[in-house]
């Protein structure tokens, strides 16, 4: 029960770290103004970012993020 559960939950995750991905993308490329996004994607992320950074953690999550996708 729990090994499903543990699943469900990594691969929905994995699917939304894909849907931010995408609309990282598609931003970049139609910019800010694309019809079919919500919102300020990228500068939800750039707030997210320079708010962990004067936490002094944005090196730490760097470094994990680059980890994480060298080993898959």
């Amino acid at each position: 029960m729990l090994d499903k559960i543990t699943s469900w939950t990594k691969k929905l995750t994995e699917a939304g770290v894909a849907v931010i991905a995408l609309a990282v993308v598609v931003q970049i490329i139609f910019g800010a103004d694309a019809a079919f996004l919500p919102g300020d994607v990228t500068g939800s992320l750039i707030a997210i970012i320079s708010a962990l950074g004067s936490a002094n953690l944005v090196g730490l999550i760097a470094v994990g993020l680059i980890y994480k996708i060298f080993t898959r």
